[in-house]
């Protein structure tokens, strides 16, 4: 049984203490060394298979004009303000100087030459989208080759011409473009540090102990290094998204820390009632290593199960995230207990606070209580779920309403992703976003490429241009470029409206629907629309349409587990409908704050953007195994109360007291972590953080410590129904409680309790 193998496996841990420390030193080492020889930079890829972005994107490839491969654009003004125009004088020398020595960097097609627009004359209002019409505004758009010939490298040595110009030439210089899309680092280290402090101090309040606030802390960087650098490694296999070490930094600090403290609480339990400081951890990891288990193989099914959005670059972030969160689980049941065996005896002590706290009140210490909680905590959560449990349909129906309130906002929901114009004015890429668009239109940030194959009707693609061109959502279209081998063409054209606009969302399903299907009739001709909007909204549809499934699935999941561990039927399914309003709540805070801009400055939003199409999936992924960590370790708690009194009102006042306060330090600890991402840069990064500090503390104070305890008293006894003939089908589960007591009982030497389960 799972019990059994936790038990040796802790007990073995922590009776070597030093050997497994070693070891895991001696892989945090090889990881680290194989990161650095064969690892790869993370890289972000947002295609998918089917669509028609993609279907356009094999098109480009096939016709070889360049324009399948990735691009960047360096955005220039003088830096007198306007005074100076490009179209004379040291300016013009200056922008011509840029335009060579932008097509000298490494892997450098081509560029474009808004200086030869200028020189050629023609239509100053137009001047080729190059050189804006005051001509204070020229851009020089670079083509890289396909992303797969491509590093992060290629974008450093960009950086690096722009920052030594700025210094040579009088011009004002800002970049960005998918170069920087794809191979931008993510802005997680310092959001990491503050979350290691955080939860630190959290700790120490918690234990009273420098000892026992350091532990988890130490086993989470140990298990996060491993962690990163597998996932360094894996990005040197294949395109490991950009999100991907951010999130995997985010998810693995909040479990790895949250996982070490039910073990840890477990561990000075045990001590408490005497037991050898080896003996306890091992019992620890037997009983407390059980959840974790459980809900780290949660989380890592949820998250693996992605894949049916089929969207690789989300299938691979999910993996890799999916990686850190398998070494905590592996760190929490060797690791742990390896430093639960060299601390020894010095865990079971009450530290410098918690001290105070005893000379303050005495007599604090109560039976069955966690000793780090201390029983004056104890008895405060016993009486407010007493309180709640006496009046438990107001607590019910006021609780479960304001959670609708605040998930109303999801019936506005809109995905898509963030552009530039999200991002800070601290950065290079927004300020070359809103020069672009003060110079040439917001669409202009956002280009269309239109790839079409003429085969067998040549006049096909004037009539498209025409067509295109006379859309109202459209600004302007550049020449038809026709690939002589294949006659395969491509039009560049630009929207009136921002890539993150309903608006451009809109008007690329119309080209579509309306649009191409009139111009090119019912021909043998084809033609598709491709560019990085139009992939952007793909995939944002895509994840969109599967989201339902893939929640149903989650669902469904999620309540067979639990029916086994707990033997029941109504637990289960009030656990999922809890779940479920609470991920609802959090979205809804969602988008109030990212969509309406509600609060936006608290985190540094500077204006309001669309939810990220990826989003809400690995969301919903993640925070469904995370629930599950704190519904089987309260539940587990209810059910053996239940099991040794049979009555239900106790079950419930006794368990969920006993493992409140434990639950709301480690939802404090998740809560810190995660919101110290949610002031980073990205906003992509801030939807992660707040989403799951907003859902972990909503499920971890209005549903654990209000509507489970009403909701359990108004179902009474039927909490525990189950029919006999579907207990007779179901297997016995890996984490039920029947096996906690067992255990428990193994380790003080008492008989098993009776099994109290109801028909």
């Amino acid at each position: 049984m799972l019990s059994k193998a936790l038990l040796r496996l802790g007990a073995s841990a922590a009776r070597h203490p030093w050997r497994v420390i070693a070891a895991w030193l001696i892989a945090a080492a090889l990881a680290v060394l194989a990161a650095i020889t064969i690892g790869g930079r993370t890289a972000d890829s947002m295609t998918a298979p089917g669509l028609d972005s993609q279907r356009a994107a094999q098109l480009i490839e096939r016709a070889g004009t360049g324009q399948e491969g990735m691009t960047a654009q360096v955005v220039v003004t003088p830096l007198d303000g306007g005074a100076t125009f490009f179209d004379h004088g040291s300016a013009r020398a200056a922008l011509t100087r840029l335009q060579t020595e932008v097509r000298r960097l490494p892997h450098v097609l081509g560029t474009s030459d808004p200086a030869g627009a200028l020189d050629a004359g023609g239509d100053t209002s137009v001047r080729g989208g190059l050189v804006s019409a005051d001509g204070r505004i020229a851009v020089v758009r670079v083509q890289y080759p396909d992303q797969s010939r491509l590093s992060g490298e290629d974008l450093d040595a960009l950086v690096d011409l722009g920052d030594r110009l700025r210094a040579e030439l009088p011009l004002r210089i800002e970049m960005g473009g998918d170069l920087f899309y794809a191979f931008s680092d993510p802005d997680g280290g310092a959001s990491e540090l503050i979350g290691i402090l955080a939860a630190a101090a959290i700790l120490f309040l918690a234990f009273g102990s420098l000892v026992a606030a350091a532990l988890p802390i130490g086993m989470a960087v140990f298990g996060l290094t491993v962690g990163v650098a597998a996932m360094t490694v894996l990005a040197g296999v294949t395109d490991v998204p950009t999100f991907a070490p951010v999130l995997g930094s985010m998810v693995g600090l909040g479990v790895g820390i949250d996982y070490a403290l039910f073990v840890l609480a477990r561990h000075r339990e045990y001590l408490a009632r005497g037991l050898d400081p080896r003996e306890a951890a091992g019992r620890a990891v037997a009983t407390a290593g059980r959840p974790v288990v459980f809900a780290g193989g949660t989380v890592v099914v949820s998250i693996l199960g992605m894949a049916v959005a089929n969207v690789p670059f989300m299938t691979v972030g999910g993996l890799a995230v999916s990686i850190v969160v398998l070494i905590m689980v592996l760190a929490s049941v060797t690791l742990l207990p390896a430093f639960l065996g060299a601390a020894g005896p010095r865990l079971g002590r009450v530290g410098l606070i918690g001290r105070a706290l005893q000379a303050r009140r005495p007599g604090r210490l109560a039976r069955r209580q966690d000793p780090a909680a201390g029983a004056a905590h104890a008895a405060g959560w016993r009486r407010w779920i007493g309180h709640v449990s006496r009046h438990p349909v107001p607590y019910a129906v006021g609780a479960a309403g304001l959670l609708l309130t605040a998930t109303l906002p999801v019936l506005g929901l809109r995905v898509g992703l963030p552009d530039d114009g999200s991002m800070p004015h601290s950065r290079t890429e927004r300020r070359a976003y809103d020069l672009v668009a003060e110079g040439f239109g917001p669409g202009t940030n956002g280009p269309l490429v239109i790839a079409a194959d003429p085969t067998g009707d040549p006049g096909v693609l004037d009539r498209l241009a025409a067509t295109v061109a006379a859309d109202p959502g459209i600004a302007s279209v550049a020449p038809t470029h026709i690939d002589p081998a294949t006659g395969i063409a491509t039009l560049v054209v630009f929207p009136t409206t921002s890539p993150q606009d309903k608006a451009t969302a809109d008007t690329i399903a119309r080209l579509r629907t309306d649009v191409l299907p009139t111009a090119i009739g019912h021909g043998p001709a084809r033609a598709h629309v491709g560019g990085a909007a139009a992939s952007l909204s793909d995939v944002g549809q895509r994840t969109s349409q599967r989201l339902p499934a893939f929640a149903a699935t989650v669902l469904a999941m999620s309540f067979l587990l639990l029916m086994v561990v707990f033997r029941s039927i109504l637990v289960p399914l009030k656990a999922v409908l809890l779940n479920l309003l609470s991920i609802g709540a959090a979205f809804g805070i969602m988008v109030a704050v990212f969509q309406w801009g509600w609060g936006g400055a608290l985190i540094g939003l500077e204006a309001t953007v669309p939810i990220v199409s990826f989003i809400p999936m690995f969301l919903f992924a993640i925070l469904f195994g995370l629930s599950m960590d704190y519904e089987v370790f309260l539940l587990s708690r209810v059910r053996e109360e239940y099991l040794r009194t049979g009555d239900n009102g106790t079950a419930i006042v006794e368990g969920v007291s006993g493992t409140a306060r434990i639950i709301t330090s480690a939802a404090l600890i998740m809560v810190a972590v995660f919101l110290s991402f949610a002031v980073s840069e990205d906003p992509s990064t801030k939807m992660f953080g707040l989403g799951l500090a907003t859902a972990i503390f909503i499920d971890a104070t209005v549903v654990r410590m209000v509507l489970v305890p009403a909701t359990m008293t108004l179902l009474g006894r039927a909490n525990w129904w189950l029919p006999k003939w579907l207990d007779a089908m179901l297997p016995r589960g890996p984490v039920g409680t029947d096996d906690t007591d067992d255990t428990d009982a193994e380790s003080t030497g008492e008989a098993p309790r009776p099994r109290l389960v109801d028909r």
